[in-house]
């Protein structure tokens, strides 16, 4: 049952199977409303462009909590990172294994080569390796971290890696020969995340130290650092035009930062208690997100107030950067989701979890009139 009062939704009651979910809805004007029975109901407002996911193919393929997820640069082929010490490259066509790298600890992060033809990975063994994609050869091994590696990023021409990790920093390495160009102290403590910008000039980091910092990649200069997340930052992404960073963290949240500036432009509740990954669609006009749950509440954003819908946690979720709404709950995984990306031509979205599982997800783009 729901009641409208002056053009607001104020309360409504769903039953199911004898049990109850509230929904308690704030201001926000919506035409149109509908919800589905299934784990991955929608609200939202009609009118505006829709993002939908549909999982394609789950891959059992790790024995051990997946890490990271990638896409190929030409999106016929992903991979992914895991505890088990693997890295795995699958075709996306046909889900067929092409490669498997070993590494003698697990694996925390993984990036292509602008080209596809390397990979680089980071370990908890402390070292950077680069990889040949086509020989599934080990090329080159970068040593200079003092503690876990967690992330690594190849630059957009390919030249340079960067990597972060457990010392509380941030390296920059020459590709070609590994010669380190910079270290990039400042945080106080593990950097998780570190990200380079669509023009390369820009590298964005994330720690547990709960700030985001710029960097100036040509110099190794500190530029700004984004102070508001009360908790870590997980992760961060640069939107495909470089103005926007988004960032995502233990304290629940998604916030949208404007570079140029450094100033927040939005805050938003990710809908679990951890955001442990956010990625931009290759248009820049969807946000997913991906962390922990405990049949957390998932919050559909709109300018910051907006209703309230009832979602089991462990889940990937759809956003629409526009307005900050919600588009979707992909429920699917069992445990923890640690990464999400977007295919480089847009039509996939790949999310690696806790339960070992990869999973592959078709996306489709319309209008809505009414969202179900």
């Amino acid at each position: 049952m729901w009641t409208w009062n002056n053009r607001r939704i104020r309360f409504m009651s769903i039953a199911d199977f004898g049990v109850t979910h509230r929904l308690r809805f704030v201001a926000g004007f919506l035409s149109a409303l509908a919800l589905s029975a299934c784990d991955d109901a929608q609200l939202n407002s009609n009118g505006g462009p829709v993002l939908r996911a549909h999982v394609h193919t789950t891959f059992p393929i790790h024995s051990a909590e997946t890490r990271q997820v990638a896409f190929s640069p030409d999106a016929e082929a992903f991979g992914s990172s895991s505890v088990d010490g693997t890295v795995k490259i699958c075709r996306v066509s046909d889900g067929q294994f092409l490669r498997t790298f070993l590494h003698p600890q697990g694996v925390t992060s993984i990036s292509f080569s602008p080209d596809g033809r390397l990979l680089v990975s980071g370990s908890y063994d402390r070292i950077v390796r680069v990889w040949s994609v086509r020989e599934g050869s080990l090329l080159q091994e970068f040593s200079g971290h003092a503690g876990t590696v967690w992330s690594v990023a190849f630059s957009p021409d390919g030249q340079t890696i960067a990597s972060s990790g457990e010392d509380k920093t941030a390296k920059l390495w020459r590709q070609s020969d590994g010669h380190l160009l910079h270290t990039l102290p400042g945080h106080a403590l593990n950097v998780w995340c570190v990200k380079f910008s669509p023009d390369g000039e820009l590298l964005g980091s994330g720690s547990f130290d709960k700030t985001v910092k710029l960097w100036r990649v040509k110099t190794g200069d500190l530029l700004q650092t984004l102070t508001g997340h009360t908790e870590a930052v997980v992760h961060v992404a640069f939107s495909p035009n470089g103005r926007l960073l988004a960032s995502g963290g233990d304290d629940s949240s998604i916030r949208l930062w404007s570079v140029p500036d450094g100033k927040l432009i939005s805050t938003f509740i990710g809908g679990t208690d951890h955001v442990y990954s956010v990625a931009f669609s290759p248009d820049g006009r969807w946000l997913a997100s991906g962390g922990r749950g405990q049949g957390a509440i998932a919050t559909l954003w709109k300018q910051i107030v907006g209703p309230r819908l009832s979602a089991r946690g462990n889940t990937v979720r759809l956003w629409r950067v526009s307005d900050r709404t919600l588009q979707q709950v992909l429920s699917e995984h069992e445990d923890d989701v640690w990464s999400v990306a977007f295919s480089p031509d847009g039509q996939w979205l790949v999310s690696g979890s806790e339960d070992k599982t990869v999973k592959l997800w078709r996306l489709e783009t319309n209008r809505a009139d009414i969202v179900k």
